[in-house]
C-alpha cells in the first residue's frame, strides 16, 4: 500500500483534532441495527417517506457525490444502507464535512427514511456524528476477493469485501447453536475440561508441549476432549459434552489445522449403535437448520444426508476395493496377499498396515456418508470389543467425501483391559511411535471406581463447516487458521 494514502489520512485524522472533533469518541448515540431499519421499512413504495427519523451507526463503504447532493452507503454487522447527504438539508459545512469522509471511517446519522425514485431504501440525511478513523484505506475488493493469502492472513480485509466470507462464518455459528440446543434438549450438560494436560491421551497424535514455570512442570496442548469427560461420566454426570479446542503437532493441510474445534459427548448406558443413530439426528438437524435441505451441493458433488446412511465394517471395505481379506491375519501374511493382487505394502505393523490400505484404497472412495464400523482392537485402545469377534470393537467413524467427520465407541469401561491396552501403546511408543497414547494414571484410577456402559463420539466441527458452507479448504472454515509467520514465509 503505498504510503502517501496512510499519510493523507493522518493529515486528516489530525486536522480533525485542531479543530475539536474528537476522531475516537467514547460515546456513541443510541441507535437502531440496520437490518432492523430495512425490515421495518421494507413495504415503503417508490418516492415514499415514512415520517420516521431514525438513528444507524456503521462504516462507510461509499461515496457518489453529485455537486450539493450525495449517496453513501453505511454497513453495520446486520446489513447496508444508502444514505443521502443535500446542501439544502444540512448546510454547506455540515454536507462539506460529510463527504470529506474516507471509504472506511465509522460514522453515525440520523433522518428519515423513504424510498428513492428507483427503489433504494434510503436515510435523509440531517445530522452525523464521527465515530472512528480508518487510517488505512479498505482493500479494492476484487483484489480482496483472490488473493488467498491477504484473506488468511488478514482475515479482517477478507469479512469486509467478501460477503461470502462472513456468510459463511455466520452459518459455522449458527450450526454450533444447534449443537448445542438439539444436545441440550436430550438432556446433555456441557462441561469445560482442561487445555493444559499433564498427560496427553484420548487420541494417537503428537502433542505441543509447554513449560509451567511456577511448577517447574511440562504440560501438553490437549489432543482429545475424552479422558476428562469421562471421570465427569463416571461421577455422575450420565450425558456430559464439551464443544472446545484440540491440538495436534501435524501438518496442514485443506483438511488439517493443529488447533481445530470438536464436539465430544458421552452418554451412560448407550453404545455406538445409539452413538449413529444420535449422529444421524445431529447433523440432519445442522442441516435443517443452515442449508435447509438434507441434499446438498458440496464442491460440484450432490450429497444426500437423508437417513438410513450406508454401513460397513472396515475390513469388508478393505475386501471390497483391494480383494484382500484381511481377517486375523499377520502382517507377514497380510503383505503376501496383497501382493497376490499386485499391491506393494511396506514392511510394517499389522496395525499400520491395516491403516495403510484403508487409507490408500478406502477412503478415496467414500463419498456420500457412510459408516465404517467394527475397527480392529488394534486400532482402537479405547473401544469395547465386539462380544462375538473379539478381536474387533464396538466402533464407527463417518465419512463424507473422503474425510473423517466423526469417530464413535461402545466405550471401553474394563479397567483391566484398558491398562493392557495402555501398556500396550506404551511398547509403541518405546519403538518410536510418537502418537501412541500413554498410560493415564489418573483416569484409570478413575475408571476402577466403575464406569457404566458407555457411548461415546468425537465430531470434527471444522470438517462438517466445510460441509455445510460448501468450503474446499480448512481454512476457510477457520476465523483465523494458523499461519506461518510473515517474515518466515
Amino acid at each position: 500500500m503505498p504510503d502517501d494514502l496512510v499519510r493523507a489520512r493522518l493529515e486528516k485524522l489530525e486536522e480533525l483534532r485542531r479543530r475539536g472533533v474528537d476522531p475516537f469518541p467514547a460515546r456513541v448515540p443510541a441507535s437502531e441495527r440496520i437490518a432492523v431499519v430495512l425490515e421495518k421499512h421494507a413495504s415503503l413504495k417508490p418516492e415514499e417517506h415514512s415520517g420516521e427519523r431514525v438513528v444507524v451507526a456503521g462504516r462507510l463503504m461509499a461515496v457518489r457525490q453529485m455537486g450539493k447532493a450525495s449517496f453513501l452507503d453505511l454497513r453495520d454487522g446486520t446489513g447496508k444502507i444508502q444514505t443521502h447527504a443535500a446542501v439544502d438539508r444540512m448546510g454547506q459545512a455540515g454536507y462539506d464535512d460529510l463527504c470529506h469522509l474516507d471509504v472506511g471511517d465509522f460514522l453515525s446519522v440520523s433522518g428519515e427514511v423513504f424510498r428513492t425514485k428507483r427503489g433504494e431504501l434510503t436515510i435523509a440525511v440531517e445530522g452525523w456524528t464521527f465515530l472512528s478513523k480508518a487510517v488505512r484505506p479498505l482493500p479494492e475488493k476484487w483484489h480482496g476477493l483472490k488473493d488467498v493469502e491477504l484473506r488468511y492472513r488478514h482475515r479482517s480485509l477478507d469479512l469486509l469485501s467478501n460477503d461470502e466470507s462472513r456468510e459463511r462464518f455466520v452459518r459455522r455459528a449458527r450450526m454450533l447453536a444447534t449443537l448445542r440446543s438439539l444436545l441440550n434438549a436430550m438432556g446433555y450438560v456441557e462441561v469445560e475440561t482442561p487445555i493444559l494436560q499433564p498427560i496427553p491421551g484420548g487420541a494417537a497424535a503428537r502433542p505441543f508441549v509447554t513449560h509451567h514455570n511456577a511448577l517447574d512442570t511440562d504440560f501438553y496442548l490437549r489432543i482429545a476432549l475424552e479422558l476428562y469427560l469421562k471421570r465427569a461420566l463416571i461421577g455422575g454426570i450420565d450425558r456430559v459434552y464439551e464443544i472446545s479446542k484440540c491440538f495436534r503437532n501435524e501438518g496442514v493441510s485443506t483438511k488439517h489445522n493443529p488447533e481445530f474445534t470438536m464436539l465430544e459427548l458421552y452418554q451412560a448406558y448407550a453404545d455406538y449403535e445409539d452413538m449413529m443413530r444420535i449422529l444421524q439426528s445431529l447433523i440432519c438437524g445442522v442441516l435443517q437448520a443452515t442449508v435447509g435441505t438434507l441434499v446438498i451441493d458440496y464442491q460440484g458433488q450432490r450429497l444426500d444426508f437423508t437417513p438410513p446412511w450406508r454401513r460397513i465394517s472396515m475390513l469388508d471395505a478393505i475386501a471390497e476395493t483391494t480383494g484382500v481379506e484381511l481377517g486375523t491375519l499377520p502382517a507377514a501374511e497380510i503383505v503376501a496377499e496383497a501382493k497376490k493382487k499386485g499391491i506393494g505394502l511396506p514392511n510394517v505393523t499389522r496395525t499400520q498396515l491395516i491403516d495403510h490400505l484403508f487409507d490408500r484404497f478406502v477412503e478415496p472412495t467414500l463419498v456420500q456418508p457412510t459408516f465404517i464400523t467394527d475397527y480392529p482392537v488394534e486400532i482402537s485402545p479405547l473401544a469395547k470389543r465386539r462380544a462375538d469377534a473379539p478381536e474387533l470393537t464396538e466402533r464407527f467413524e463417518l465419512f463424507v467425501v473422503n474425510m473423517e467427520i466423526a469417530n464413535a465407541f461402545s466405550e471401553l469401561n474394563d479397567p483391566v483391559d484398558q491398562r493392557e491396552r495402555f501398556e500396550e501403546q506404551e511398547r509403541l511408543r518405546a519403538g518410536g511411535d510418537e502418537e501412541a497414547q500413554r498410560i493415564d494414571e489418573e483416569f484409570l484410577f478413575a475408571m476402577e471406581h466403575g464406569m457404566p456402559p458407555t457411548g461415546g463420539m468425537g465430531i470434527g466441527l471444522d470438517r462438517l463447516a466445510m460441509l455445510v458452507t460448501n468450503s474446499a479448504s480448512i481454512r476457510d472454515v477457520i476465523l483465523f487458521p494458523t499461519l506461518k509467520r510473515r517474515d518466515d514465509a
